[in-house]
Formats: structure tokens, C-alpha cells, sequence
């Protein structure tokens, strides 16, 4: 993500005259934009903008900003947000036993590729405790049986609202969230599902695959909703597999589509290129 600027990203009834009033508006504060997208959906009448701006260009602060632009998204009915990149976004990761992508989100961000805060990994097992301490993130765990699992879950939403996290990656973390915590972290919590949704939802979907004979398979990164494996879906990975693939060769190979997808995904969220409209989702690709 480029260093000092802002990304504007609005949302709207489609219209004429939508770009130039607020190209307008942008060039009388001498915004400088480096990264403009559009969109007009014709099956919902909403049109999505995202522009990306140089933060030293602007004439005024983001909360001049703010208050400036008011008159346009009340002309437009817009919903809008101003996002300053120079702020590291928070990322809260949960996993179970399987560490693949945990390991892989860890890369990234020791690498820089993802400029975040990590304040912690919350687990339901100890198994990736070595290697989250290892990178010097604190390691929470949390366990989970059928008899505790709404003390446990109460004891992530109140680690949630202590750190008001932008993004909670379910990096394999095989639990169900309850309905509640859904809704309250709507359109923040990104899962990744083992599978090319929406075929073969739940548990070993690729065993399900390999019984019905597929010849691809892939992983799928969506946001989560109360109803299994069904929210809005923001990237997906395939591979190609045949009769040749055992059950337990699908589940090796598509290890690597999950690493891609949700990699992906969490980089689509976090430079503000996800738009969510019901169940859908307009992603803005790089």
C-alpha cells in the first residue's frame, strides 16, 4: 500500500453527474489522485467509487475533509468513508491446528507486505503457540468444548472490543462464530473455507469433493455470516485435480489455493477494495 494518502470509497444510487461532482470537489482542494475506480451495478442501481489520494496534496485536514464533503453525500445519498493509510489498520487472527495460512499471514507481515498491528492470535488448541511467540505476537488461548463455548466466545468479543480490531482472519479456525458476534463485526470477520464455495459447505469438504469426482477444487475467502459458509465472497483459488487424487491428496493440494485465496483477500481488505452489497461483494483488484 502506498505511504501517505487517503482512500475515498463511496457507495451510492446511480446517477449522472456522480464522478464530476466529486472530481470537482477534489480538484478545487488540489487532491492528487493516483488510483481511481468505478463502477456502476445495473442489477442493484448502485454505483461504488473508490479513489486513492495523496495526503500532502490536500489543501485541508481529513476532518475539514469530512465536513466539506458532507454537502455532496447528502446530494448523492452517499455513503462514504476517508481512510488514512499512514494509520496501521489492527489484525486479530484465530486458528486452530492446522498452521498453513497462520504461518503465512506471519511471513507477510514480518516481510512488511502487510504494514498492520497484530495485538495478539487467539487459539482453541496450543499447537501454534511456538510459532506465533517465535514472531513475538502475543499467543491467547482460548479453549472450546460444547459445554464452554459461550464463556469462550464471550472472551474473544471482549478481546474484540478492547482492541477494536479492522480485520479478524478465521485462518482455519474451526468453530462456528455465534449469530451476535457475527452481527456485531459485520463485513470484518474474513474466513477461509477449504472449498469453492458455495459447493460443499461444512466440514471435510474435500472429502465431499473427492466423492462427487471433481476435477477442480479450491479454496474460498468470504466474509463470515450466522449461516454456515455463506457470506459474501471475496476471492477464490482453484486447482486442478483428477481420478489420480486421493481424498487426502485434494486436502494437501488445496492447501496451497487457501494460502493464495485468503493472502488475497486480507489484501483486498486492507487497501479498502472491498465493497459489500447484500451478499455480494465489488472488489476493486489491484
Amino acid at each position: 500500500m502506498a505511504e501517505g494518502t487517503y482512500t475515498l470509497n463511496i457507495s451510492c444510487p446511480d446517477r449522472v453527474g456522480i464522478v464530476a461532482g466529486v472530481g470537482t470537489f477534489l480538484a478545487k482542494r488540489n487532491a492528487w489522485i493516483t488510483e481511481a475506480n468505478h463502477f456502476a451495478d445495473r442489477a442493484s442501481g448502485r454505483f461504488f467509487m473508490r479513489q486513492m489520494l495523496l495526503a500532502n496534496s490536500l489543501e485541508i485536514s481529513s476532518e475539514a475533509f469530512e465536513a466539506e464533503f458532507r454537502p455532496i453525500a447528502d446530494e448523492f445519498d452517499m455513503e462514504y468513508r476517508l481512510t488514512d493509510n499512514r494509520i496501521k489498520k489492527k489484525v486479530i487472527v484465530l486458528v486452530s491446528k492446522l498452521g498453513h495460512c497462520l504461518a503465512d499471514f506471519l511471513s507477510r507481515w514480518k516481510s512488511g507486505d502487510y504494514d498492520v498491528e497484530i495485538p495478539c492470535v487467539i487459539s482453541n488448541h496450543e499447537t501454534m503457540r511456538e510459532m506465533v511467540e517465535w514472531y513475538g505476537v502475543p499467543f491467547i488461548p482460548i479453549p472450546v468444548s460444547r459445554e464452554t463455548k459461550s464463556v469462550a466466545f464471550e472472551q474473544m468479543e471482549e478481546i474484540f472490543d478492547r482492541y477494536s480490531p479492522d480485520l479478524i482472519v478465521l485462518a482455519r479456525y474451526m468453530q462456528v462464530f455465534p449469530e451476535k458476534v457475527c452481527r456485531k463485526y459485520w463485513g470484518k470477520v474474513m474466513n477461509i473455507h477449504h472449498s469453492f464455495l458455495p459447493s460443499f459447505i461444512g466440514a471435510k469438504p474435500y472429502h465431499q469433493a473427492f466423492d462427487r469426482g471433481v476435477k477442480m477444487t479450491g479454496a474460498t475467502c468470504h466474509y463470515i455470516t450466522s449461516d454456515l459458509d455463506a457470506g459474501p465472497i471475496i476471492e477464490q483459488c482453484i486447482t486442478r485435480v483428477a481420478h489420480v487424487h486421493t481424498a487426502t491428496d485434494m486436502v494437501r493440494i488445496g492447501r496451497d489455493a487457501e494460502v493464495q485465496a485468503l493472502a488475497q483477500g486480507i489484501t483486498y481488505h486492507l487497501e479498502d477494495r472491498v465493497f459489500i452489497r447484500n451478499n455480494r461483494t465489488i472488489v476493486f483488484y489491484q
